[in-house]
């Protein structure tokens, strides 16, 4: 069944089209009809099943059949995601829809300025896409009337409640209208989802488009047992084969030194979590999206909704604490009908905690001993040939004038050469300390500040680049290249702006 046969209005189907998207997904062939209709809904799919598009298509449909103006401070239709980098994602895929249709949106979210959302809403928006925390913050200073929303979605609920966002979400919605129209959408459904669906849907369609432990079947689970300190050498081993890879640890600090431990090693590599300020994480962001870093080491923030094409290899380097956060995790590879392998590394002393893990996410992964980088189901997992980049991504901080502090092309890696004792583009494989993610004083002296920036560079120098052609599967290298788009805003601050929005 195609999305017309689904009541999809002949103009969005248009838009799909030019955007390859041509056959409904199993969670929105299933929620469509009912969300179309105007019934509440109440949808979950895995991670990367297509539930944004599940919520966009009814919405668009309804705002624009009904033609009204935007008006001041009262937006007619609602989102709220966890994330602040959900909320951008969700901006980008309504872009081409709201386009096509004339309807303004806008984005509300902490760790940046509020003037220019309270601009927006002042002027008057058709969708708001926003985080609890600074939309409750803008509705007390009253930019923002919530009486005229006709659609309200909730997406990724059960991640708003595991990070205390109910309260806020509760006191949100209770300033919607009771007629209008709402849609829940979730990757799992728990008990604290019920409060929400008890309280706002109302007779709502419930659609599961999978079951609630189902792994995507195209996603291979392996877990590598070694020893603590070949962690960082086995990951440096994984993360230079061609393609993108995605690695989460269990904590800010972790996260902060591997991504340290990695450049220094030679993998263009940046980090994602709640330490940085909202400046850096999307700086950071766009250079794993345009490939001058080939791998993105992260915090469970990183889990939910974030799609980055062709994420060949997730790397668990340290196991998750709960299966509902592993199977969000690993979803980040194997989309959109794609392949892809996730790894677990597991030391001696974390074996029974793997094991209930991954009885608990449904899945039995395959297990192998590894004693070091070189050993052949590295090969095997991430193919290719490796390739090591002398300083790896180049994070420093700016001139003090704002304008200087950036080097490129030929300089930029005779400098990395000089830091790292390479020369002449040669490769070395290092093979540092572990870091320590579970002890964050283990870690801190790794800290390099929260919002750095990024001198463009990730591309090889002349000489020193090797071949990435070789490898099977659908793992490649985006490119090196250098970066001539890096931010202009100047100094990112070490801003605590935690993942939940505020």
């Amino acid at each position: 069944m195609n999305f017309a046969e689904l009541g999809v209005p002949s103009s969005l189907v248009q838009i799909l089209e030019q955007q390859g998207i041509t056959t409904p997904t199993p969670i929105q062939a299933a929620t469509l009809p009912d969300s179309l209709a105007g019934r509440d809904v109440l949808g979950r799919g895995r991670t990367g099943s297509g539930k944004t598009y599940g919520f966009l298509l009814p919405l668009v449909a309804r705002l624009d059949a009904s033609k009204l103006p935007a008006m001041p401070r009262k937006p007619r239709a609602l989102i709220l995601a966890p994330t602040r980098e959900l909320v951008g994602q969700i901006h980008a895929s309504l872009a081409p829809l709201a386009k096509a249709t004339g309807l303004s949106s806008v984005v509300i979210y902490g760790g940046v300025g509020q003037g220019p959302q309270v601009t927006a809403l002042k002027k008057g928006v058709d969708i708001v896409i926003a985080c609890p925390g600074r939309l409750e913050d803008l509705m007390g200073q009253g930019h923002a009337d919530l009486s005229a929303i006709e659609v309200t979605i909730l997406d990724e609920a059960d991640h708003m409640a595991d990070l205390g966002f109910l309260p806020g979400v509760r006191r949100i919605m209770d300033k919607t209208p009771r007629n209008g129209q709402r849609m829940l959408f979730s990757a799992t459904l728990d008990k604290a989802i019920d409060v929400l669906v008890k309280r706002f849907l109302t007779n709502p369609a419930t659609h599961e488009a999978d079951s609630a432990q189902s792994p995507v079947g195209t996603m291979h689970h392996h877990v590598l047992h070694l020893s603590r300190e070949q962690r960082v050498p086995v990951l440096v081993d994984l993360t230079s084969a061609p393609g993108r890879t995605v690695v989460f640890t269990r904590t800010k600090h972790g996260a902060k030194a591997l991504t340290r431990q990695l450049n220094k090693s030679g993998v263009p590599t940046v980090e994602l979590h709640g330490n940085l300020s909202q400046n850096a994480r999307t700086r950071n962001m766009a250079a794993f999206h345009a490939g001058e870093a080939s791998t993105l080491v992260a915090t469970d923030i990183a889990a939910r909704g974030i799609h980055v094409d062709d994420v060949a290899l997730v790397v668990h380097a340290d196991p998750p604490v709960e299966h509902k956060a592993y199977l969000h995790r690993s979803g980040r590879t194997a989309r959109a009908g794609n392949e892809g392998t996730v790894i677990t590394l597991m030391t001696d002393e974390q074996q029974r905690d793997v094991r209930d893990l991954t009885r608990l996410a449904g899945i039995k992964p395959t297990t192998t001993k590894v004693n070091g980088p070189g050993h052949p189901m590295l090969a095997e997992l991430a193919p290719g040939e490796r390739t090591l980049v002398p300083g790896g991504l180049v994070v420093e901080a700016p001139a003090s004038t704002g304008g200087g502090g950036r080097s490129t092309g030929a300089n930029a890696q005779r400098k990395r050469a000089r830091r790292t004792g390479a020369t002449n583009g040669q490769s070395r494989r290092g093979n540092p300390t572990s870091y320590t993610s579970e002890t964050p004083s283990g870690s801190a002296g790794g800290s390099t500040g929260g919002g750095q920036r990024r001198r463009s560079g990730g591309g090889q120098g002349s000489g020193g680049g090797q071949s990435s052609q070789g490898g099977g599967g659908n793992r490649r290298r985006s490119g090196g290249g250098q970066s001539g788009a890096s931010s202009s805003g100047g100094r990112a601050h070490s801003a605590s702006s935690f993942s939940r929005g505020r």
